[in-house]
């Protein structure tokens, strides 16, 4: 029997209770701190010990390795899918379709996911026709498309046996009893440690085995994903025989066998995503697999290179070449242990596809590229040095917990793997949970928001690279706005490989086994979402020339589009926008009506207003610029920006009795939860009743039907604008918003939501930073626990949450700091909360560096020699003009 050490994860403990009693809303956890750990914790690596088959998913995605390019998940090398272990690697922009039949209501038997049902599946992949079973005798049944992010050959497989093993050379399932390949699930472990270094972006892991013989082995392996070389990869093993000398055979693999089975709930669905193409040994160290998407025809190759190494000396052991009908390829050989003498097995990947720029043929730039990439060694240096220059960029340095700190520097990692190496060459988009996973199918919502922030006021060109995605995509929206008799640009809650709406039409509900409709398509404010974003850019980089290029189009189309969905009520002089859903997901509809959408969203039209408004200023900005082709593209009407205007204006908003800004039109008058009977039924078995819709659901109900909210939904305007911004916005629409109508809203809000996204939690610390600090940072660490604890139900599996991780690195560095960029401004107004003694960070506005240092006293601005123009700074309403080379401080007020 295997000797297995527990999982200590010094981030996983957790509570309901918070930090000096406070009471918690509906979802709330608190976060307990291992203090036993916090002195020892190095906030720079997070650390596993020992091996634990039920933590591995979690533990896979959280040590993902990759650079935007391209993510391989932490899994072992010598793993393959099963209960246990998902080794995947996900390519940038790669997605792939297929179509799949499905029964509304009829329940699925999935032994896989752990589920059992009373019928026979409703599912059959991939889809063909039943004969005598026409679709139409099945109520609800259809075929459905689905696009995924294609989960790619597996390049880690780098197995290994001692003492020569009973095994075989074929092909055959490494871990059957007969074969003696070494697997942790099958082994005598003496020791399993793992470590993720986030400042060098390297992932190793010691082991210490005994094998059938009494034979102790020691295998320490490390690797990384180059952020010097976006298209290389290495995995680095040392094998030391502690106590024998004798054979020891390694494989060193291509795994083209690999299909998107992460997703518990979307294995009903097709997921054979590659056709092999090409399987063949480049050279006596190389060998190369070629596959191909089966619709979207995206060519992937990669070629690996394996050496192996004594005494620094490279060995030249016979190899034996493998493969399995162009599906998986390899090369075997023996190598001889000496006691306690090291042998290095060295593997190079490299990887292309036919998205590349500048690539005719795949196999032919991989085969190239091989022949021409360094040793491990230089790699690792050149690797080391890019996350250096990163670091340098982004690190966000607390003075709080060492807890905290590993959390924030864990989201900040993670944040640059899914972008560092996108710029124009690259047409990829931010998907929402990274290149980590299979979550939401890899598609790209509305969490990007989240993300630029981080980026811009760091790296703009990052932030005008992904958003090139959107533009890129204008053309589709446009058509979809144009299909659906409106104007300007459409653009879909899921996009995927070209802008295609790819937005589910129906969620599987794991409490009924069953399909259920999913209405989630009605949000057309991912529209807003990139305005917003295209806006940001401009304001935080001055950069004119994007508005021209790409930016006003982006922002003008959507503002058009926005217009054309309003209804004018001539006798109220409102406008008004019928038919739509807020972040909110939990109400697709009024009650008995699901799927018809919601009247007077307040997030919606205050947004649209807003839009409405930024775009009457970009037509003005770029009057008289060198931009005709970009008016000669739009066309705008001669009194098409005066309705903008008029919408800004004029646009309806709702409000409860009390004053409370209302969701939507109707949502007073719904019904309370009973939120006692649900916390009591379910509120630990799910953690927070995240998925109260698939609750309810269950019971023949819906939350359409009651005052509850999956996330923030009225309190994302007080997250995206100042209470001061917000009140201007909605004082120019004719209404009133003063400080106590603020504080009512957000706390009706804050009792009644689930937090069943990631996302909600970074809100909610956002809006109670100034009012209730303590609440707010136990938000945050909760928002920075997201994954680290996995506190969404387990899903991290699936997946980071990238919205989340990159909103609780923009939290402490834009929040609790008050900065802002208005009226071509720096504004600065700190308000730490008391767990923060000190925030230390840097950032890039108009291509001025400035570091930053706050503490609750005292900020200091300073501005590196060599710098651009001088900077405008107003700070608690102090202007200054700060020039290159400057150091300011400024005496904070007590608050």
């Amino acid at each position: 029997m295997p000797r297995v050490k527990s999982c200590v994860h010094p981030t996983t403990h957790t509570s309901t209770s918070t930090p000096s009693g406070a009471t918690l809303a509906p979802g709330e956890e608190g976060i307990v701190t291992d203090t036993a750990n916090e002195n020892t914790l190095d906030p720079w690596v997070l650390r596993f010990d020992g091996f634990d088959p039920a933590a591995e998913g979690h533990r896979e995605a959280l040590c993902t390795l990759g650079n935007g390019y391209w993510g391989t998940r932490g899994a072992a090398p010598e793993a393959r899918t099963d209960a246990v272990h998902y080794p995947g690697t996900y390519l940038a922009g790669v997605y792939n379709p297929l179509s799949t039949e499905i029964h509304l209501g009829e329940a699925i038997n999935d032994s896989a996911a752990g589920r059992t049902a009373a019928v026979e599946p409703g599912i059959r992949t991939p889809f063909q026709p039943v004969p005598g079973s026409p679709a139409a005798e099945f109520p609800g049944a259809h075929v459905r498309d689905d696009e995924h992010m294609v989960n790619a050959p597996n390049w880690l497989p780098l197995w290994f046996r001692t003492g020569g093993g009973p095994g075989t050379s074929s092909v055959g399932d490494f871990a059957a009893p007969d074969t003696g390949w070494f697997h942790p699930e099958t082994a005598e472990l003496l020791d399993y440690r793992q470590e993720l270094d986030l400042r060098r972006g390297l992932l190793t892991r010691l082991i210490r085995f005994r094998d059938t013989r009494g034979h102790v082995t020691r295998v320490q392996s490390r690797r990384f994903v180059s952020q010097a070389a976006p298209h290389v990869a290495v995995l680095e093993t040392t094998f030391v025989a502690e106590d024998w000398s004798g054979p020891l055979t390694v494989r060193s693999a291509i795994d083209g066998r690999v299909a998107n089975r992460n997703v518990a709930a979307d294995r009903q669905l097709a997921h054979l995503h590659l056709m092999p193409r090409t399987a063949r040994e480049l050279n006596q160290d190389s060998v190369l697999l070629e596959v191909e998407t089966t619709r979207s025809g995206i060519h992937i190759a990669m070629a690996a290179r394996t050496r192996a190494y004594a005494g620094g000396v490279l060995l030249e052991p016979e190899r034996r070449f493998l493969t399995d009908s162009s599906r998986w390829v390899a090369h075997e050989f023996d190598l001889t242990l000496k006691l306690g003498v090291p042998v290095r097995v060295e593997k190079v990947v490299v990887v292309s596809t036919s998205r590349d720029r500048a690539v005719v043929s795949p196999p032919m730039a991989v085969a190239t590229w091989l022949g021409r990439t360094p040793d491990p060694a230089e790699l690792l240096a050149a690797h080391e040095r890019e996350w250096q220059i990163l670091w340098d960029e982004f690190a966000v340095h607390l003075h709080s917990g060492a807890r905290q700190s590993l959390a924030l520097n864990l989201n900040t990692f993670h944040v640059l793997q899914t972008v560092a190496a996108v710029d124009a060459d690259l047409d990829a988009g931010v998907p929402a949970r990274g290149l980590h996973g299979e979550g939401y199918r890899g598609h790209v919502f509305w969490d990007e928001m989240f993300v630029y922030p981080v980026l811009t006021l760091r790296r703009p060109d990052l932030s005008r690279a992904l958003l090139g995605y959107r533009y890129r995509r204008l053309g589709e929206a446009r058509a979809a706005a144009h299909t659906a008799g409106l104007r300007g640009a459409r653009f879909p809650w899921q996009s995927g490989i070209d802008g295609r709406d790819v937005t589910p039409t129906e969620l599987f509900n794991p409490r009924t086994n069953r399909w259920m409709p999913d209405h989630s398509g009605l949000q057309h404010h991912v529209g807003l979402a990139i305005a917003y974003s295209v806006w940001g850019y401009y304001q935080a980089t001055g950069d004119v020339q994007y508005l021209i290029e790409q930016g006003a189009e982006l922002l003008l189309e959507i503002a058009r589009f926005f217009a054309s969905l309003t209804e004018y009520d001539d006798a109220a002089d409102r406008f008004d926008i019928p038919g739509t859903m807020g972040p909110d997901e939990f109400h697709d509809g009024l009650p008995g009506h699901p799927g018809e959408g919601v009247r007077t969203n307040a997030y919606t039209n205050v947004m649209v207003a807003w839009v409405m408004r930024r775009a009457v200023d970009t037509v003005a900005l770029l009057e008289g610029r060198a931009c005709r082709p970009l008016w000669n593209r739009l066309r705008l009407g001669p009194d098409e920006v005066d309705t903008w205007e008029k919408i800004g204006r004029r646009l309806r908003l709702v409000f409860h009795t009390d004053g409370v800004i209302s969701q939507f039109d109707g949502y007073e008058t719904l019904p309370e939860l009973d939120w006692e009977r649900y916390r009591t039924a379910y509120g630990t078995e799910d953690h927070s009743l995240g998925r109260l819709d698939l609750i309810l659901n269950a019971e023949g109900d819906s939350t359409n039907n009651y005052r509850v909210a999956k996330q923030a939904d009225v309190l994302m305007l007080l997250y995206l604008f100042s209470a001061e911004e917000l009140r201007e916005l909605i004082e120019e629409l004719g209404y009133s918003l003063s400080p106590d109508v603020i504080r009512r809203t957000v706390e009706f809000y804050r009792t009644r939501s689930t937090h069943g996204s990631t996302l909600s939690n970074v809100v909610h610390s956002w809006v109670d930073a100034r009012a209730d600090r303590e609440r707010s940072w136990a938000a945050l660490c909760r928002a920075l626990d997201s994954d680290l604890g996995d506190i969404q139900g387990g899903t991290t599996h699936e997946g980071i949450h990238l919205g989340a991780m990159a909103g609780s690195l923009d939290m402490v560095v834009r929040c609790y700091t008050g900065l802002e960029i208005r009226d071509d401004m720096l504004w600065l107004h700190p308000a730490l909360p008391t767990e923060l003694a000190k925030i230390v960070f840097s950032i890039n506005y108009r291509e001025q560096p400035i570091n930053l240092e706050v503490t609750p006293t005292n900020l200091r601005l300073q501005l590196p020699s060599g710098g651009a123009t001088p900077i405008r700074v107003r700070v608690e309403g102090r202007e200054a003009q700060l020039y290159p080379g400057q150091t300011h401080d400024f005496l904070l007020s007590p608050s």
